[in-house]
C-alpha cells in the first residue's frame, strides 16, 4: 500500500501515514517496526525520551538486512528531550538517538516540548516535593545557538528540524530567531482536539502539521476511569459501516483529509495493517463537518502536572 507524501522545505518528502512509536514497549516495538515496513509503512516516528529507540533500530536493521527497504526509503523522526535543552547537549543528544537507532541521519528532529529541565543525566529530574527540576534556558536558544540544531543540519546530521507540542506564540518565537525554519509542528490532534486554529496558523507559517495521538491515546498511563473515549464515540460506528471501516480507520481518514499527517501507534501486526488502510476511501463533506463538530476540547496528554513551568505550553487557547 504506497503512503503519499508532503514535500518539505529541504525536497525530503515526508509520508502523511506513519507508525508511532510512544508506549510500545521493548520486545514489542522490534516486531511492531518490522510488521509496519512490511505493511508499506516509510515513515516511523521515534523519541529519545520513548526509552525505545534501541528497539526501533533493530527492527529497521532487521529490514535493510533483508533488503525489504533502503535507508532512503525510510522517514526517521526523532526528538530532543528536556534536560538536553542547553546549545551544548543537543549534538550529544542526536547523536544519541542516532547510534541507538543505528543510523547516520535522521530525516526530522523534534525539539520534544518548550519546557528546559535541569542538565544532567536524569531525564527527569525532581526536587524533594516531586517536582521537576526546570532550567533556565529559553526555547529559542535551544534553536538559534550556532553549535545547536541548525549545526546539526550543517553537518548532515539531520536532514529537517521541527517543534513538539509548542502553543502558536511560542512557534512564532522560534521562527523570529531561526535561520533554519522549522519545518513540522507535531502536536495531539484528533476530533476531541481538533486544533483548527493551531492548524490553521501552522499552515500560514508554512509548517507541515503531524498530529500525534490521533485516536485519542487510549493507553495512556494516566487515563482514568469516565475520561472522553473518541474510539467509543457513537456517532463515529455509522460512518465507519458505511465504508466497511474500522473507527479508527474513520478517524485516520478524517486526519489525512485536513491535511495532517498521522502517527497511530500499535504492536498488534493486524492493526499495524489495518491502520494504513485509509487511501481507498474518502469522507464527504458533511461527515467530515460532523466530526470536527466533536470538539470538546479535550487533551489527552496535557500534562498538567508541569503547570508550574515557565514555558508551559497549554495555557494559550492555541
Amino acid at each position: 500500500m504506497a503512503v503519499p507524501s508532503v514535500q518539505l522545505p529541504s525536497g525530503v518528502k515526508m509520508p502523511v501515514l506513519g507508525l508511532g512509536t510512544w508506549k510500545s514497549k521493548p520486545g514489542e516495538v522490534t516486531e511492531a517496526v518490522k510488521a509496519a515496513i512490511d505493511a508499506g509503512y516509510r515513515h516511523i516516528d521515534c523519541a529519545f525520551n520513548y526509552g525505545n529507540e534501541n528497539e526501533v533500530g533493530a527492527g529497521l536493521k532487521a529490514k535493510f538486512d533483508e533488503g525489504v527497504v533502503k535507508r532512503e526509503d525510510i522517514f526517521i523522526t526523532s526528538k530532543l528531550w528536556n534536560n538536553f535543552h542547553h546549545p551544548d547537549d543537543v549534538e550529544e543528544a542526536v547523536k544519541k538517538s542516532l547510534t541507538s537507532l543505528g543510523l547516520d541521519y535522521l530525516d526530522l528532529y523534534l525539539i520534544h516540548f518548550p519546557m528546559a529541565y535541569k542538565r544532567g543525566p536524569e531525564m527527569n529530574p525532581k526536587d524533594a516535593e516531586g517536582n521537576v527540576i526546570g532550567e533556565d534556558i529559553p526555547f529559542t536558544d535551544t534553536w538559534k545557538v550556532c553549535v545547536a540544531l541548525e549545526a546539526c543540519v550543517e553537518s548532515g546530521l539531520l536532514r529537517n528540524i521541527g517543534l513538539s507540542n509548542f502553543n502558536s506564540k511560542q512557534i512564532q518565537a522560534v521562527i523570529d530567531v531561526a535561520k533554519v525554519k522549522p519545518s513540522v509542528l507535531q502536536v495531539e490532534c484528533h476530533p476531541y482536539l481538533n486544533q483548527k486554529q493551531l492548524l490553521q496558523f501552522a499552515k500560514e507559517k508554512g509548517l507541515v502539521f503531524t498530529a500525534y495521538s490521533p485516536l485519542g491515546s487510549p493507553d495512556r498511563p494516566w487515563a482514568k476511569p469516565g475520561d472522553p473515549s473518541i474510539m467509543e464515540d457513537p456517532k463515529l460506528k455509522p460512518i465507519a459501516d458505511k465504508y466497511g471501516k474500522s473507527v479508527a480507520q474513520v478517524l485516520l481518514r478524517w486526519g489525512v483529509q485536513r491535511d495532517t499527517i498521522v502517527i497511530p501507534k500499535s504492536v498488534t501486526p493486524a492493526r499495524i495493517q489495518q491502520n494504513i488502510r485509509v487511501f481507498d476511501f474518502a469522507l464527504t463533506s458533511q461527515e467530515m463537518e460532523t466530526i470536527d463538530g466533536f470538539n470538546v476540547p479535550y487533551r489527552a496528554c496535557d500534562v498538567s502536572w508541569l503547570d508550574y513551568m515557565p514555558d508551559y505550553p497549554f495555557h494559550e487557547p492555541f
